[in-house]
């Protein structure tokens, strides 16, 4: 990886890029080995394969600082951030008492964005995320996470399922063919645009809303597990983690 396409342009403003995950919608626990409840999937601090690590680091790399969301968002709360990561909001299967977006946090959120925010939104298949509440924030957008299943991967015999090409599309630098298994696609309209599709599905989703940038994708894809853990070196999802992290830092206004 040269290190050049780790280097953000001068132009970026100078304000400290805080990107911080949510972990008030997506708040799993687990029992762990000493039989104690521990929070865990999709953490910053998280190596396991379900936790985002490696993709924290990418961030940590361009000079970004990581943060963490608890509790509901508010204006107050997320005035320091720059970017703002909401993965795989609960379902009752996953969180007993699970925090749904509801219209009030996607009025604040939406607000922020328009603010100059910049908003990523991954859900994931539908058995395994809460899409009608998640909805209620992608309508501000002008999108819809779908209630399908694409590039449905069987097993690790059939990699070849997932893959899709990125050469050349201006998000992926880097990334040739990336892995995306058991995804939902994305309905747009009004300012949401398509940046990657398969087989004219929708996988990721753009908007510009006021000053600020929203992504939508249809899968939490960028946890350890696939960026590289385990996939085969034809697919590049740590080159994308890389080349993702530039693009959402540059979607970041400049402080005039």
């Amino acid at each position: 990886m040269l290190l050049s396409l780790l280097v953000l342009p001068a132009c970026f403003s100078a304000k400290a890029q805080v990107v911080t995950l949510d972990y008030y919608f997506n708040h799993e626990v687990h029992n762990n080995a000493a039989g104690q409840k521990q929070r865990f999937h999709y953490l910053w601090d998280e190596t396991a394969n379900t936790g985002f690590s490696i993709w924290g680091d990418a961030f940590k790399k361009l000079s970004a600082t990581l943060d963490t969301l608890g509790e509901a968002p508010t204006a107050a709360n997320l005035k320091k951030s720059a970017v703002y990561i909401i993965v795989d909001p609960d379902t009752k299967k996953e969180n007993p008492n699970p925090n749904y977006i509801n219209e009030k946090d996607a009025t604040v959120i939406a607000k922020w964005v328009k603010g100059g925010g910049v908003l990523v939104m991954l859900a994931n298949d539908s058995a395994n995320v809460e899409l009608p509440h998640f909805n209620t924030l992608a309508a501000k957008f002008g999108m819809h996470f779908n209630n399908d299943l694409q590039n449905h991967v069987i097993n690790d015999d059939h990699f070849d399922d997932g893959a899709i090409v990125t050469t050349g599309n201006d998000m992926f630098a880097t990334a040739g063919n990336i892995f995306m298994k058991d995804v939902c696609s994305i309905a747009i309209s009004g300012p949401a645009k398509a940046a990657l599709k398969k087989n004219d599905a929708v996988i990721i989703a753009t908007a510009k809303y006021g000053k600020g940038t929203v992504m939508a994708v249809g899968d939490p894809w960028l946890y350890n597990e696939y960026t590289n853990g385990r996939l085969p070196a034809r697919f590049e999802n740590d080159k994308a983690a890389n080349d993702v992290s530039v693009w959402l830092l540059k979607q970041i206004p400049v402080l005039k």
